[in-house]
């Protein structure tokens, strides 16, 4: 039986306007933050829009408002009506994995996870994010007040590690090359251990935790937490961004989050978008092969969004350092592992 957060949608009304019934559908299967998130199952969820539009192709999802709704939601979407099933984040690795395994003529591809040894019928989408978010460790310590920057995250698991990581490293080589001070509060790259509010929806644990970070000194904080992260946007619209600005994620939070855009100094953008349309038209052309597909600041699979309503509050020579460095990690002459 289907999941009852089901929605119409499903029973394949997403066709590009004017599109006849697609022989070609593809299914998502959601984290528990929603369809809507302003984040990573929303862009993922972008990618099937996008081909839907230009590969005109049908589109269905599911989404879980538990982890318990995992298994029960892919299974649901077995027996032949997907001709590629996309889940969506790392929490769903080990019911896409059984799945798969059950069902080896069934295609799936999952954001955020890498199986080892491969799945054959399982392609991995993964990103470099630690790369963009190096950049925009590199960007906060050169436009913090305070001396201190913040990050907390949802969950302790690679894909949101990853963010903190990059941050981290991005702010420490900050300081190597500028012999400043600045500390980030939040997250210990030996260590492995941090501030998560265990999480991917809860806006009240987003402004609790931002709140902390601030009353330590934090002016500048990376939530990697989902839709929690608009809990800190909405504390930072009411302290003012010359006391807080904050770095979203997945997502150009200025564009999804557009009530609270302009206490966003950038995103760290990761393009699910990009790699799950990639891998409908693999499927599409017969191209489909289990294994990993990466997104990289050179392959435009991850990023830094603009700075918007705070362009002219970037000095133009920090823009300048922040594209050497760019091309520094794409060329491989600055390593971003700290």
């Amino acid at each position: 039986m289907l999941n009852k957060t089901l929605r119409a949608a499903v029973a394949g009304t997403f066709l590009a306007t004017g599109a006849m019934a697609a022989d070609f559908t593809a299914c998502q299967v959601t984290d528990t933050g929603g369809i809507d998130d302003n984040s990573f199952n929303q862009t993922a969820w972008k990618g099937v829009l996008d081909a839907q539009e230009k590969l005109g192709i049908d589109g269905r999802y599911l989404e879980s408002q538990a982890e318990t709704d995992y298994e029960a939601n892919i299974n649901s979407l077995l027996g032949g009506q997907c001709d590629v099933i996309i889940t969506v984040g790392f929490l769903l690795g080990d019911a896409t994995a059984a799945a798969a395994k059950a069902n080896p003529d069934q295609k799936f591809s999952i954001v955020d996870y890498a199986y080892d040894p491969a799945i054959p019928n399982v392609l991995g989408q993964v990103y470099s994010t630690d790369e963009a978010a190096f950049l925009a460790g590199y960007l906060a310590a050169g436009m913090t007040k305070t001396g201190v920057l913040g990050t907390f995250g949802g969950i302790n698991i690679p894909p949101v590690t990853i963010f903190m990581d990059g941050f981290y490293n991005g702010a420490m080589y900050y300081n190597a090359q500028k012999g400043a001070n600045v500390t980030v509060l939040g997250w210990n790259p030996d260590s492995r251990e941090g501030l998560f509010t265990n999480n991917f929806d809860s806006l009240d644990d987003g402004r609790a935790f931002a709140q902390n970070l601030y009353d330590e000194g934090a002016d500048i904080v990376l939530p990697v937490a989902g839709p929690v992260g608009l809990g800190s946007a909405a504390l930072a619209d009411e302290l003012g961004t010359d006391k807080m600005k904050i770095i979203g994620v997945d997502a150009d939070l200025y564009e999804t989050d557009p009530e609270k855009g302009y206490v966003y100094l950038t995103s760290i953008t990761k393009r699910m978008d990009s790699t799950v349309y990639d891998v409908i038209e693999r499927t599409m052309n017969g191209q489909f092969v289990g294994g990993l597909l990466v997104g990289t600041l050179e392959s435009g699979g991850v990023g830094l969004a603009p700075y918007h309503d705070m362009e002219d509050l970037v000095p133009d020579e920090l823009k300048a350092e922040i594209e050497t460095i760019r091309a520094g990690i794409i060329d491989g002459s600055i390593k971003v592992g700290g």
